[in-house]
């Protein structure tokens, strides 16, 4: 639930990394237990999990496909969703 309501607090148009959001849960060490969150989250566009892409910058996985992960992250940039 932290990691999912950490999620939330991204706004759109902006992307975090996923040791990013376990520093801000207090769990700094905890990447791949967010990353496991992230994954097994049920409604993916109302929490926003395409919001998170790897320290590298690369984009990372996602349940659709890293092909619809650019595309809403782009839509979102783009000014595709106000929040």
């Amino acid at each position: 639930m932290k990691v999912w309501e950490a999620l939330l607090r991204i706004p759109a148009g902006a992307v975090s990394t996923y040791s990013h959001i376990a520093s801000s849960i207090g769990q700094p060490k905890a990447q791949r237990a967010v990353g496991t969150a992230i994954g097994s989250n049920p409604v993916a566009f109302l929490i926003p999990c395409h919001r998170v892409i790897q320290s590298t910058g690369k984009l990372g996985g996602y349940h659709w496909g890293e092909t619809r992960k650019s595309a809403i992250v782009g839509w979102e940039m783009a000014g595709g969703l106000k929040s």
